[in-house]
């Protein structure tokens, strides 16, 4: 289905993400996908994240239908170095509120791009609450992009209405989060909402303020994945909801597929040629994203946990030699050789993921990197963080159980990072997830059936292709 009808020219949408590889990936994505159905549409950031996405796009075949814009970041502030337009280039997490004030500052140059361009409707994401009285002034439809599962959407309202935290006697007793399709058990110390680090639930405050306000929500996700909560989510909580995921599989070009994001700190014949030696399903991948930083202490128990475990393994790295390597164990690069492969820097996460060695993904739970497990058939080994992470890990391992928890027992932010998991829970956990035992296949066999609904559903007349033309028909009605 195309956008253009008889008596209109396409309608025109406007992205405007968040300025961090996490949140900028997927509605680059979503950008490509509306502009495949014929959608005019325009990308807004600012001039140091606009040569990422031209990078990521250049090569589409949607490419003329894909408009990129930018507005000044403000002037840096006290504490932020000079260029720093990337949430994932905070030098410290102390800085993290600093950078949030300052994109708060991008609403004049936003509302000068609104009335340049017009736009039918605008996806910003979650973080800009302030989109929301801006499009407002101009008449526009404001959608939320959270990146999030419905599964964690679902579950923070529930603990935000019931607060289920207050009726334990300790931090360490679970409790089952009212209302929800499954029984999810969690504790304090898993709640971001119970420990309001850094002022998060204000944040989460105004996130829900800001979506009441707006017309309705993009969702990265499937019907077949998490039904229960679709249909919570809409009939339930009463939330107007698109689902048009998973959006990593709107571009089956592999070419391109290895600019989404950042360069490639590896090329691709090294790590391909290394694969093509080993066994189906027989080599974990270990990768914890863009933001998440472990310390050295964190590293090291790493490095001592997949040697221990004697399985074949990838591991991506975000600090670079010249940071000085003193968690690497000595001589562990050379015990390793053949067995396991270091990237420091970025790797090609959705074309790695998809050889068939790989047989298991060791992850911090964001929702990029979980559907791009799941869309690749790959059991997780479930190591969150903070954000929604926790939420994700009940989503994979308890409700579609197609993961193992190596056991963080509390969320975290940034430097705080849970110091409880040693090398013995990854070695265990490792050893787990690559079995050849009855638990072991059925976990491969679920994740491998998800695989193919989700190819199914971006396929033409699939869920979540229908959906995404359910949208645009909408937005087309709006114009009157």
């Amino acid at each position: 289905m195309g956008a253009e009808t008889t008596e209109h020219s396409p309608i025109h949408i406007m992205f405007f993400p968040f300025m961090g590889h996490g949140h900028m990936i997927p509605m680059v994505d979503m950008a490509q996908l509306f502009a495949s159905k014929g959608v005019k549409t325009t990308i807004l950031t600012t001039p140091l994240n606009a040569p990422f996405i031209f990078k990521t796009i250049e090569k589409s075949k949607t490419h003329s239908n894909i408009n990129i814009q930018t507005i000044m970041f403000p002037s840096v502030e006290e504490g932020l170095p000079d260029g720093c337009e990337n949430f994932d280039s905070i030098p410290s997490p102390e800085l993290v509120p600093v950078f949030f004030k300052r994109t708060e500052l991008l609403q004049e140059g936003f509302e000068q791009q609104l009335s340049l361009q017009h736009p039918d409707c605008v996806v910003s994401d979650m973080f800009f609450t302030w989109t929301t009285d801006s499009t407002s002034k101009f008449d526009i439809p404001r959608i939320v992009f959270y990146g999030f599962s419905f599964f964690a959407m679902c579950a923070y309202e529930c603990v935000r209405l019931y607060k289920p935290y207050e009726n334990v006697s300790s931090d360490s007793e679970s409790f089952v989060i009212p209302n929800l399709p499954s029984d999810i058990k969690m504790t304090r110390i898993q709640l971001i909402e119970y420990l309001n680090i850094g002022g998060w639930v204000e944040r989460l405050t105004k996130f829900r303020e800001s979506e009441e306000k707006s017309y309705g929500v993009v969702v990265n996700s499937f019907y077949e994945l998490e039904k229960d909560y679709v249909d919570y989510f809409r009939k339930i909580m009463g939330r107007r909801a698109w689902h048009i995921g998973p959006l990593s599989l709107c571009n089956n070009d592999k070419e391109q597929i290895k600019y989404r994001g950042k360069q490639a700190s590896i090329d691709d014949n090294e790590w391909k040629k290394w694969l093509d030696t080993k066994e189906a399903n027989s080599v974990v991948y270990v990768s914890f994203g863009s933001v998440v930083n472990f310390p050295d202490s964190h590293l090291r128990e790493i490095t001592l946990g997949l040697e221990a475990s004697g399985q074949q393994f990838i591991w991506v790295v975000k600090k670079s030699k010249k940071d000085g390597e003193e968690w690497l164990p000595e001589g562990f690069e050379k015990r390793i050789e053949g067995n396991g492969l270091i990237i420091r820097g970025w790797a090609p996460q959705v074309s790695i993921l998809e050889h068939e060695a790989i047989g298991a993904f060791m992850t911090h739970c964001g929702w990029n990197s979980t559907l791009e497990g799941i869309a690749a058939g790959v059991p997780f080994i479930t190591w969150p963080v903070s954000a929604e992470q926790l939420y994700n890990e009940k989503l994979v391992v308890d409700v579609l159980k197609i993961g193992v928890p190596v056991g963080v027992k509390r969320w975290c932010l940034f430097a705080d990072i849970d110091d409880s998991i040693k090398w013995d829970a990854i070695e265990k956990t490792v050893r787990k997830i690559l079995a050849k035992d009855e638990g072991a296949e059925e976990r491969r066999n679920k994740v491998k059936e998800l695989s193919r609904l989700a190819r199914k559903a971006v396929e033409e007349g699939g869920s979540s292709d229908l959906d995404l033309d359910a949208f645009i028909v909408e937005l087309s009605s709006l114009r009157g």
